[in-house]
């Protein structure tokens, strides 16, 4: 008996969230996979605005469930998105995962290091990066 694929999307309710999530869902239902949706925050939980919680995490939850791909939906809180997002690919033996750019200017990089970055560096497996659609920086 073969394993169920594993796309594993970090999401944050932004456009690049947003443009992650669709690219994920997609991916999911072209390889028959299961969906491992990842939202963490670093434990500023109750203020962090990217840390979905009330309504808006009952509609990602419905969007989900309407999708028709099985899903399992990570809400760590303490640790940085980049390990957060390593493990759920170690845990699940993901096949991809999916992950929103931010746009940044080149001195914006240079001084706020980068998430993507990290990422880009430790995750064992095949990854997809995706922007939001066009806006301000």
């Amino acid at each position: 008996m073969s394993r169920q694929p594993v796309v594993v999307v970090g999401h944050v309710p932004t456009p690049r969230g947003r443009a992650a999530l669709e690219h994920g869902v997609a991916e999911a239902h072209r390889r028959g996979a299961r969906l491992v949706v990842v939202n963490s925050s670093r434990g500023d939980a109750l203020v962090d605005e990217e840390y979905l919680q009330g309504d808006p995490l009952r509609r990602l939850e419905d969007e989900l469930t309407v999708s028709g791909v099985p899903f399992e939906l990570r809400r760590p809180v303490g640790r940085d998105v980049a390990e957060e997002l390593a493990d759920a690919v170690s845990e699940t033996g993901a096949d991809l995962l999916v992950i929103g750019l931010r746009r940044r200017s080149a001195v914006g990089k240079l001084l706020m290091g980068s998430a993507a970055q990290r990422i880009l560096l430790t995750v064992e497996c095949p990854i997809l990066t995706v922007k939001g659609p066009p806006g301000p920086p």
